[in-house]
């Protein structure tokens, strides 16, 4: 387990952590606050700009599972901070484009570069904190999600408006690449498995493809909450997607205006929804297995209605209040996405299973989201399309009611068997 020396650390690495991921999200909020200008300046239509959000999840998604695999085997702290590298350069080629064609091609190259951020830094999270914490020190983390997409709606909308939408991927590339330097003096690769083990133990070898599929096979908590993150991964890109156009096209605010109330109320609910749902979460799994599960429920549960209300309400302060309740909601599910993972993933796995994680959640989910909508809106309104996104939370809802109440117990003690019956065998009582 992890020692006295390094219980400061631990927490130093989930801040920097969180100013890296601060730009992951910075940098793909960016151009929703800017759609107006692009369907003004390129004369780009509702389904062209839905299909900016959709090539960036596609991608996402699509290459998410295997760049889990590859931080399963090599140092994630490289992986970090090359990926941060990789998408800071693509941010800053974005300014450069003349159409919509050129757009398309560097969102999705944007969606290859930030993939494998979550799953090395999942990764490198779980190494640093163990059950008592790790739902904390992930929820904590997870507040720079929050943290960047204010940051990226309401500055990418502020350059924009004063200066052209091009200076806002500029700014934020050139920033992104600035403190990849800063970091790589400070941030260092744990011993996998740490907070796990013992001392002396050590983790298997990674999984190879048809190793992993069969745990998959084997373990239907991971399929259940792969379920559950892909319906609300649909919600959230709906709404984070289309709230500034819904704002600017509604209530005739300024392209500034509609991208900070588009993400500055849910943001700040969601830091304290995750930090309330990651200390629920430590607490209750003390107690039983099903506790980050019941908290990620209660979560999506509640957040439905608000997420209705978002879409039907004609009232600017009505919809602030819908945001703000919905964005609390969302941060209680969002703190425990990994931590309830890792509850039945051995550490040697936990990079592939998060970055399948994400796969599942951006093809089936962020991939769709924001084009059917978008292809809704042209008949029926963004209104309809917001309002109509609110059942998906209910469907996640089951989903994870029928891995607490059916499988998690038995997964989570699988788990802990599998890992203490191969250290006995490795290390024989004699």
């Amino acid at each position: 387990m992890i020692g006295n020396g390094n219980s400061n650390y631990r927490w130093a690495v989930v801040a920097m952590l969180w100013w890296i991921s601060v730009f992951n999200y910075a940098d793909r909020q960016a151009i929703n606050s800017v759609f107006p200008l692009l369907e003004k300046e390129l004369g780009l239509s509702l389904v062209q700009l839905g299909l900016l959000g959709s090539a960036f999840a596609w991608v996402y998604g699509l290459s998410g599972f295997f760049a889990g695999f590859v931080v399963d085997r090599m140092s994630r702290k490289k992986a970090i901070l090359g990926g941060l590298y990789t998408w800071s350069v693509i941010c800053m080629s974005t300014a450069f484009s003349r159409g919509f064609n050129m757009l398309f091609a560097l969102r999705a190259a944007e969606g290859l570069g930030e993939t494998i951020y979550y799953p090395a830094s999942m990764s490198m999270v779980s190494d640093y904190h163990g059950k008592e914490t790790r739902s904390r020190a992930i929820g904590l983390h997870q507040t720079s999600v929050y943290a960047g997409t204010i940051a990226g709606g309401f500055f990418a909308g502020l350059i924009g408006q004063h200066y052209g939408w091009r200076w806002s991927f500029i700014v934020f590339g050139g920033l992104g690449v600035l403190l990849g330097f800063v970091l790589n003096k400070f941030l260092r690769e744990p011993k996998r498995g740490l907070s796990d083990l013992a001392e002396h133990e050590t983790t298997s070898a990674s999984l190879n493809l048809a190793q992993f599929f069969q745990l998959l096979k084997r373990t239907p908590t991971m399929l259940c909450l792969m379920g559950a993150f892909m319906c609300s991964n649909f919600v959230a890109v709906v709404l984070l997607t289309w709230m500034p156009k819904f704002l600017y096209d509604r209530f005739h605010m300024g392209l500034a205006v509609a991208g900070l109330t588009a993400t500055l109320f849910v943001q700040l609910a969601s830091v304290l929804g995750s930090v309330t749902g990651g200390w629920m979460a430590d607490f209750l799994s003390k107690k039983t297995p099903r506790g980050r599960i019941l908290v990620q429920a209660t979560g999506v549960l509640c957040g439905a209605p608000f997420v209705a209300w978002c879409g039907m309400t004609r009232s600017v302060m009505a919809l602030i209040v819908a945001l703000t309740c919905w964005g609390f909601c969302k941060g209680m599910y969002d703190a425990n996405i990994f931590a309830s993972l890792f509850d039945v993933v051995r550490p040697e796995a936990r990079g592939t299973a998060a970055g399948f994680l994400n796969s599942v959640g951006w093809l089936g989910g962020g991939g769709s989201a924001p084009v059917l909508i978008g292809w809704i809106a042209k008949d029926r309104g963004l209104s309809a399309g917001i309002t109509a996104a609110s059942t998906v939370y209910l469907l996640a809802c089951a989903l994870l009611l029928v891995a607490a109440v059916l499988f998690v117990k038995k997964d989570s003690e699988r788990m802990r068997a599998s890992m203490e019956g191969e250290h006995a065998e490795r290390f024989p009582i004699v």
